[in-house]
């Protein structure tokens, strides 16, 4: 044995006997007494190392606390162990607990574990304490699926993701004092069934980020509601559920609005550009049409002259027998032709790219605005994004940034002069906004002085960011920088680049690597004609808001690098260092500008700036722009672009391209028209083609005749090339058959047929058989024939939007298709007419009509009063059809009807004025005719849709609603924007859930009164006066039989047919018990008596802003209200009759009102939030009332004379200790503390003289984010939106203000009133805040049983 042997083993004996004696036991004795020991425990010292416990083989609790361990040995001879402590000690990893496999609770919090490793084999293990560590990834808990409790408090996790998602038995989990700041992190939980506890702000730990945000308690109680607490909060009301989910709702309906509305716009836009391509391909097909003809007619004349010269020229005609040159003249203008019919081919290839270009454009920008809406509805309004007009004064002034940043010189290889800004949109993000903010206040509070501590912003910047789409994605990498900020700088590293953010102040330089990369890209697919020549003309950068701190200069040789800088935030290098070593890895974004010749003085203030760490980096605006070139138009800058797209301009025919057309027609020879052949035999044949034998005929010219069918062509049999072009064909099924006959000529016959060959050119190969989606979007196809069907079988969705249909015949053997889109086109009917031959009679054509088309009645038109059920039905799997914007004015000839099994059809932005032939489509579900011309329903509109859920019939002129009775499984009805006076629904709509109405000419909606389960109804820009009209009184009507006339439940039986505003309405009979939601805003209502919505006792939210309401009156009937929204209304005040019945009231909206008091609030036992913006309140006593609110946790006062300066702010946190929000901005522990101390000095001084507040950090205001739960959220916060840096105020401000409101407390005191209640303050100058009323101070939970401590008496007068 060594030495240190020795000693090591004289140390583990010092250390055993340590342990006995902690634990009661002999140490002499420990080999008998230690197998019966069942508990150990040591604390604070004196156990170094875990040694000694195979003596203890029946150990069942070991608890170790406060010791010097490393890591976790000798458990292998103790396999009865349950429950583990080894916390406070220094544990650097989870081991050697492999053979613990009985452990049900494990404790190891406090030390410096990084990764949960080794615990796979406890698969009992119930309870896990991993808290304050340094774990930033959860792992390792997949085999632990009966943990009923986790503890991963006051860690460094920011991502969630799957990983908890095997621990389906999880009921409480703590994840405060971590960096968690996305809701969508949270939204992973929600797949636990059995979480009851979730701690995210526990008040050991500092809360994660998320818990500042914005809605976060409606977040979570929408997605978990089956938790019973939160955050020590008592969850388990069912009301604070249904509020959660309520606001969710009304937030998903308004985003739901604003993506139509995007969509929509999107549509018109598409509609924009196809007019104009439109408009631009006209002259250019005209001028290809003619030139055709004359082509072929040259070409025809050409093959005639070559064959005579070969035998007789007594065959040439009389004009061209005896000229010898006529050959060679014939040729040079079929050349000339031949160039002419180029370059309109060429100018129609360009137009429709251009179109296609501006098209995608808008595309993308649609898909990125959807993304936003979607992100702003996933986030709950904590990320929003604004787009900017030239009326803000911050789109201004980022154009002026922009402009100012931006060199021409950098570009003149590329001939670019300038740069157009299409769109600039701001981003508001509070989770980026906030980390921001926290950081740069650490830096400035920090002990030792820095050079930024005194004007830190000096060290603020904008800078510009452009994604490298070399190494990834650019628009997804955009996206991710605006949601969770810019990668960190290991992230930049591992892309090959250097390990920090880089940034810069030039326009040229930030674009620099996407310019080289699309240059690439241009020159690999030089091959295809390209839509611009400029391939990086349209682009996006980010400007950011960075705080440089401490920076230094890039030396040379050094890579960027923090290791290297160590007393740096932030590297910058200049683009013209003279003597600056450039290679790609030290400046990569300044490769290619040592080429340009240095004569412009904005490269000398050009820099490339690196930044450290990613948390002061903020961005703030993302900027659409595109590089103006000398042929495109300079825009002017006092008036920037900031229109949604910016098509690229058309290509231009000049007039001397329409002089050469002229030329090449008037060049001789000018050849005389020859006769049309109307039909063909075997003479005519023989004819054309010179020949003797019909098999002997190999060539066919047939140009320019009026021909329709070819009955003798199948004789042909020795036919190679056969011409068609410039006659009257609608098929070709003649020649089907002719395999070697080539098929280059029916291009011109049937220009844009969609066939099986031209898709398998699109796909590249012809495996048809795999093939489930197709998308010829924009393909000029005017023709469909997908035959055999039988290939296609396994084809579900086709979209042919923007082609040139007039008809689906082609389709509708195919037999699996469920959806098929087919918007924008000119669809008449699923087959196409057929044209009526004037050689048949009457009876023949009527037996040669085909008997599936449904043109057998008479003029090939069914009437209107005729059914089409005799035809049989067509494409039995279609399900959804889109038909918009078709120009579409008769549904029966459509044919629709025959489309028996389609669920959706969508029919918006046609020219449908009458609803029929509808007929056949019973099992359609969802009905679409917005933007139509429809004036009325008939009988006959709905009578087999008796199974429809929705209907669309917004933007039309209906001014009744009648004939809707057929649609008893109605949810969903749309018809707002349209010019209804009257509606009336009657109770068999039973399953009607949601109605709109808006933009109409109501007045009232009685019409709607019955419907039994109605839960939302959309009324806002109406005329509405009241639920029911008022009755008009009969001239030959005695008083008494008018008054036993009037209906009993109108209200209108008073005398003179209104009541008085003394009287309440309580005698009135309820009305709609199940509408829930009330949207009447902007209707003019000046009186709520006469409105009679004390009737609706079961409403849950009414909106009533815009409206012309001077006093709130008639509601005390609503007593289950939560929301009410009183907006933009003329009140002046409150009488005491306004909310006597609304005790359950949690949302209260009076913004922007002429309100100067505060009374009669005291029913308002539960409201949460009150809105009081831009209302006329001067005086501070007012704000006071409000004490009698006792749940009052968020209110706004901003825009009155009241909150000018905010010196009302510590009066008001005073009074109210449950507040959290004041206008916009959290109530924090800090401020609190102030204002109490301030109450306190003022009550034992009567001096004046300048507070000092040792050892507390000097106040900052910072904006903190709002935790409301009403629509308000989506209001932008001017305090949190300014870009001027106002949190760090100087002290000598802060006393400033502090003195001002110690002078309002001492004239307080003065004039006798009460002292206030005040928080008690521990030693420690820290205090106990209750958050809700009645809550212990020691647990966090709240006491029902015990009361409210009363104020302490007023200090004695001095």
């Amino acid at each position: 044995m060594t030495q240190n042997e020795k000693q090591r083993l004289t140390g583990d004996e010092e250390i055993i006997k340590e342990l006995c004696v902690s634990n009661g036991l002999c140490y002499e004795k420990v080999g008998q007494e230690g197998c019966g020991e069942m508990v150990l425990e040591m604390f604070f010292s004196g156990f170094p190392r875990m040694v000694g416990l195979s003596l203890f083989p029946r150990l069942s609790s070991l608890t170790i606390i406060g010791q010097s361990i490393s890591s976790i040995h000798g458990l292998e001879y103790c396999p009865l162990l349950k429950e583990l402590w080894v916390v406070e000690c220094k544990l650097n990893e989870i081991c050697g607990l492999h053979n613990c496999v009985h452990l049900q609770k494990l404790f190891l919090y406090d030390n410096n574990i990084q990764q949960i490793t080794d615990l796979e084999m406890l698969v009992d293990l119930h309870i896990l304490w991993l808290n304050k560590n340094q774990i930033s990834d959860i792992q390792g808990l997949n085999s632990l699926v009966s943990l009923k409790e986790l503890n991963l408090a006051d860690n460094a996790i920011e991502t969630l993701g799957h990983s908890l998602d095997p621990n389906i038995n999880l009921q409480n989990l703590n994840l405060s004092g971590n960096k968690i700041s996305s809701f969508k992190e949270l939204t992973h939980l929600a797949r636990l069934p059995r979480l009851r506890h979730l701690s995210l702000k526990d008040p050991q730990s500092i809360p994660n980020p998320l818990c500042l945000l914005y809605n976060y308690y409606i977040h979570v109680l929408y997605h978990m509601p089956h938790l019973q607490r939160l955050d020590t909060y008592d969850i388990s009301s069912k009301h604070l559920k249904d509020t959660a989910e309520s606001t969710v709702l009304k937030k998903m309906m308004y985003y739901t609005m604003r993506e139509r509305c995007a969509l929509r716009q999107f549509d018109d836009l598409k509609a924009k550009f196809r007019q104009q391509r439109r408009d631009q391909i006209q002259l250019p097909e005209e001028r290809i049409r003619v030139l055709t003809r004359v082509f072929r007619n040259v070409e025809c004349e050409l093959s005639h002259v070559q064959s005579a010269g070969k035998r007789d020229p007594e065959d040439l005609t009389s004009d061209l027998r005896n000229d010898h040159s006529n050959e060679q003249r014939l040729q040079h203008k079929l050349n000339a032709l031949k160039d002419r019919l180029k370059f309109w081919k060429r100018h129609l290839e360009e137009v429709e790219a251009f179109h296609q270009h501006n098209v995608a454009l808008a595309s993308d920008r649609r898909d990125i605005t959807v993304h936003f809406l979607l992100l702003e509805l996933e986030t709950v309004g904590n990320i929003r994004f604004e787009e900017g007009n030239t009326g803000e004064p911050w789109f201004t002034s980022c154009y002026d940034l922009l402009l100012s940043r931006f060199c021409a010189w950098d570009y003149k290889p590329h001939h670019i002069t300038g740069i157009k800004i299409n769109r600039i949109i701001r981003i508001h993000n509070r989770a980026l906004r906030q980390r921001f903010q926290d950081k740069v206040h650490s830096l400035l509070c920090r002990q030792e002085p820095s050079p930024y501590s005194q004007n830190y912003k000096c060290c603020m910047e904008y800078l510009f960011y452009v994604p490298d789409p070399e190494h990834s994605c650019e628009s997804d990498e955009i996206l991710q920088t605006l949601e969770n900020g810019f990668k960190t700088a290991n992230a930049y590293k591992a892309l090959g680049r250097e390990r920090a953010i880089p940034l810069t102040n030039s326009v040229s330089v930030s674009d620099r690597l996407r310019l080289t990369f699309m240059q690439k890209k241009s020159c690999s697919t030089s091959g295809s004609n390209p839509v611009d020549r400029l391939p990086f003309r349209h682009g996006q950068l980010i400007i950011s808001k960075v705080f440089l701190g401490r920076s230094a200069a890039a030396k040379e040789g050094l890579l960027i690098d923090c290791d290297h800088y160590p007393k740096a935030n932030s590297v910058y290098l200049s683009t013209c260092s003279k003597g600056q070593k450039l290679t790609a890895q030290t400046a990569p974004d300044l490769l290619g500008l040592s080429s340009l010749p240095d004569s412009c003085d904005c490269r000398q203030q050009q820099k490339l700036w690196y930044m450290f760490d990613h948390e002061m980096v903020l961005p703030e605006y993302l900027v659409d722009f595109e590089y103006v070139t000398k042929d495109t138009s300079q825009p002017s800058p006092d008036f920037p672009s900031s229109s949604h797209t910016s098509p690229a301009d058309a290509p231009s025919v000049s007039l001397a391209e329409l002089d050469l057309d002229e030329e090449a027609l008037k060049m001789e020879p000018i050849l005389k028209p020859h006769p049309k052949l109307l039909s063909i035999d075997d003479q005519s044949i023989l004819t054309v083609a010179r020949a003797n034998v019909l098999s002997q005929i190999t060539v066919l010219n047939l140009h320019g005749n009026s021909l329709n069918k070819l009955p003798e062509i199948s004789r042909l049999t020795a036919l190679k090339h056969l011409t068609l072009s410039f006659n009257e064909f609608t098929h070709l099924d003649d020649i089907s058959h002719m395999e070697t006959c080539e098929s280059e000529t029916a291009k011109d016959v049937f220009g844009g047929r969609l066939n099986a060959d031209m898709v398998a050119e699109k796909l590249g190969h012809t495996n048809y058989r795999d093939l489930s989606e197709l998308n010829l979007q924009s393909s000029s196809v005017r023709m469909v024939d997908l035959a055999p069907a039988d290939l296609f079988s396994n084809l579900r969705s086709i979209n042919l939007e923007h082609n040139n249909l007039t008809s689906f015949s082609g389709l509708i053997f195919l037999p699996n298709i469920k959806v098929l889109s087919l918007n924008y086109n000119h669809i008449e009917s699923i087959l196409p007419r057929q044209k009526v031959q004037n050689h048949m009679s009457n009876k023949q054509i009527l037996y040669h009509k085909v008997s599936s088309s449904g043109y057998g009645q008479q003029n090939s038109r069914p009437s209107r009063e005729g059914p089409t059920d005799n035809l049989e039905p067509l494409m039995s799997s279609l399900e959804v059809l889109h038909l918009g914007y078709n120009g579409i004015s008769n549904l029966i000839n459509l044919q629709i009807s025959r489309l028996t099994n389609l669920r959706a059809l969508f029919l918006q932005g046609n020219d449908i004025s009458q609803v029929d032939g509808l007929d056949g489509l019973r099992r359609l579900r969802e009905l679409v005719l917005d933007r139509n011309r429809i004036k009325s329903l008939s009988e006959n509109s709905f009578c087999g849709q008796r199974v429809l859920l929705d209907l669309h019939l917004a933007e039309n002129r209906i001014r009744e609603l009648n004939h809707l009775l057929p649609l008893t499984e109605l949810r969903r009805l749309f018809l707002d924007m349209n010019k209804m006076q009257f509606e009336c629904l009657s109770d068999l709509f039973s399953n009607l859930r949601s109605i709109n109405l808006e933009h109409n000419n109501l007045t009232s909606f009685s019409g709607l009164i019955f419907l039994p389960n109605i839960k939302v109804l959309s009324l806002n820009y109406n005329h509405i006066e009241s639920i029911l009209p008022r009755q008009k009184v009969q001239n030959h009507m005695s008083n008494k039989q008018i008054l036993y006339h009037k209906v009993s439940s109108s209200g209108y039986g008073q005398q003179n047919s209104r009541p008085s505003r003394e009287g309440p309405t309580d005698n009135l009979e309820p009305l709609m018990s199940s509408l829930e939601v009330l949207h009447l805003g902007y209707n003019g209502i000046s009186n709520l008596i006469n409105l009679q919505i004390s009737r609706l006792t079961n409403l849950r939210a009414l909106f009533l802003q815009g409206n012309d309401i001077s006093q709130v009156d008639g509601l005390d009937g609503l007593r289950r209200l939560r929301e009410l929204v009183l907006d933009r209304n003329r009140i002046k005040s409150l009488s005491e009759n306004s909310f006597c019945g609304q005790r359950v009231l949690l949302d209260l909206h009076l913004a922007e009102n002429r309100i100067r008091e505060l009374n009669h609030l005291l029913p308002l036992t539960e409201l949460r939030r009150l809105f009081l913006d831009m209302n006329k309140m001067q005086d501070i006593l007012e704000l006071e009332k409000l004490e009698v609110l006792p749940s009052l946790i968020e209110l706004s006062v901003m825009g009155n004379p009241v909150a000018r300066r905010s010196l009302h702010r510590p009066a008001v946190v005073l009074h109210l200790s449950t507040l959290q929000v004041l206008d916009g901005m959290t109530v924090t522990l800090e401020e609190r503390t102030r204002a109490e101390l301030l109450n306190n000095e003022a009550q034992g001084s009567s001096s004046g003289g300048e507070m000092t507040l040792p050892g507390l950090v000097p106040l900052v205001a910072r904006p903190a984010p709002l935790r409301g739960t009403g629509i308000h959220t989506l209001v932008p916060d001017q305090q949190e939106d300014t870009h001027d840096t106002s949190r760090y105020k100087k002290q000598k401000t802060v006393v400033s203000l502090l003195r001002g409101v110690q002078s309002y407390i001492n004239f307080r005191q003065i004039k006798g009133s009460s002292s206030h209640y005040m928080t008690a303050l521990q030693q420690t100058g820290y205090r106990v805040l209750s958050t809700f009323p009645n809550t212990d101070p020691e647990t966090g939970y709240q006491c029902h049983s015990v009361p409210r401590p009363p104020p302490p008496p007023p200090p004695p007068p001095l």
